[in-house]
């Protein structure tokens, strides 16, 4: 397969072009946050996890650059960096905490990695769509890493669920620590609903 790109002729990148590097961009930043992730939870599970997923998306970014090149569609630096840019700009986003890592924060970020590894998967679909028309595209690659989508996204949403019970659950109990807190949950397994009085 030709795996080198043409030069630039001057014209506006093509419909294609533009949506390959924009996925290109998408990549950039999930390799960013996955890995920033990690590096927050160095040492558990959860870093591990996101360690092994941080390596996988570096490897289909790494694909997708290679499908480019099979398809002589140049990367569009400025793209690229955007990305970067843009995950950097996300860790600006409320969390409930200004100076310091918010636990809130592994719950938003892997619901952003869900989304960014489902979109993924929607890129490889498309490609795999134009196969059938452009003898170019290794289907068999494709195949893979539609595969390895589905498991990424399976992957994050079982820690999601998790963090995210787990933060609830904990948050819940600390305000039922509080006096008010308790006293409303002794009515309610006094009188089934909190604030009733005894008829």
């Amino acid at each position: 397969m030709n795996r080198s790109h043409r030069p630039p002729t001057g014209r506006a990148p093509s419909f294609l072009a533009i949506y390959l590097n924009d996925h290109l961009t998408g990549a950039n930043a999930g390799v960013e946050m996955l890995r920033r992730a990690a590096d927050a939870h160095r040492g558990g599970v959860l870093g591990t996890s996101l360690e092994s997923l941080a390596e996988q998306v570096a490897q289909d970014r790494l694909s997708l650059r290679t499908l480019m090149a099979d398809l002589d569609v140049p990367v569009m630096k400025t793209k690229a960096a955007l990305g970067r840019l843009a995950e950097k700009v996300g860790r600006l986003k409320l969390n409930g905490r200004i100076l310091s890592r918010s636990p809130l924060s592994d719950v938003l970020e892997l619901e952003a990695m869900r989304l960014g590894v489902e979109g993924k998967a929607a890129c490889w679909r498309s490609l795999r769509s134009l196969a059938r028309t452009d003898p170019r595209i290794d289907t068999a690659l494709i195949e893979e890493l539609i595969q390895r989508a589905e498991q990424q996204v399976r992957a994050l949403e079982a820690m999601r669920s998790a963090c995210a019970s787990q933060l609830f659950a904990r948050e819940a109990r600390g305000r039922a620590a509080t006096p008010r807190a308790a006293e409303a949950v002794g009515r309610r397994g006094r009188h089934g609903l909190p604030g009733t009085r005894p008829t």
